[in-house]
């Protein structure tokens, strides 16, 4: 149970200095002093700040994963999430997007990632990478492979399906960073949120007449 606690408490510590001065701004020796260990103690657990980095990155997957998973979603691979979305109303679908928005604002693990990588990505190549494939290519591609699905079966309007992720997905973006920034302004935000879902639904999806 200790070496467990411990192997936490290191990935706890290290995002958490990550987040304030970025990847090459920590020390093994830094993650080290605030778990309250010795750098030896440290490559016990962990061969590297890579390593360390890595599952972090790993466990921010597995939160995202469990999360998705309470929801009925697969939310990585957009054909297991097909004919669940197919099958569900708008007010279902602003509640799911509402709790997404929450749970990336809130996990304590996504939000300080973000931070990190956001604060390393003009000086990090990796963490460039990194910030680009989880906050623009991975959602955006999910979307608009989902959207196009749903424009071959009638669904939504015959239209770019990756113009239309983009629509959907870059004003909740906005708001995520927005309270980042300004926390309170959550209650502001998720009105907001919930406002774009169903003028989307309006403006994209077909109805019974297939209008």
């Amino acid at each position: 149970m200790e070496k467990r606690d411990t192997k936490q408490r290191i990935l706890d510590e290290a995002l958490e200095l990550f987040s304030l001065r970025g990847y090459d701004g920590v020390s093994v020796a830094d993650i080290a002093d605030a778990v309250g260990i010795k750098a030896a103690s440290l490559y016990k657990h962990y061969a590297s700040k890579q390593d360390i980095f890595d599952s972090i990155l790993k466990m921010a997957d597995e939160g995202y994963r469990e999360q998705a998973g309470q929801l009925g979603l697969d939310g990585a691979n957009y054909v297991n999430d097909v004919s669940f979305y197919s099958n569900i109303g708008v007010d279902t679908l602003v509640e799911m997007g509402t709790s997404l928005f929450l749970f990336f604002l809130h996990d304590e693990t996504t939000r300080k990632l973000r931070r990190m990588l956001t604060i390393e990505q003009y000086g990090n190549k990796t963490a460039s990478m990194l910030f680009c494939n989880q906050h623009i290519d991975s959602p955006l591609g999910y979307q608009g492979s989902l959207f196009q699905v749903f424009m071959e079966q009638g669904m939504m309007l015959p239209l770019d399906s990756d113009i239309a992720a983009a629509h959907f997905y870059a004003p909740i973006y906005l708001m995520l960073c927005l309270c980042d920034n300004y926390p309170e302004r959550e209650t502001e935000a998720l009105g907001f949120i919930q406002r774009h879902i169903m003028q989307f639904q309006k403006i994209y999806m077909k109805g019974e007449d297939g209008k």
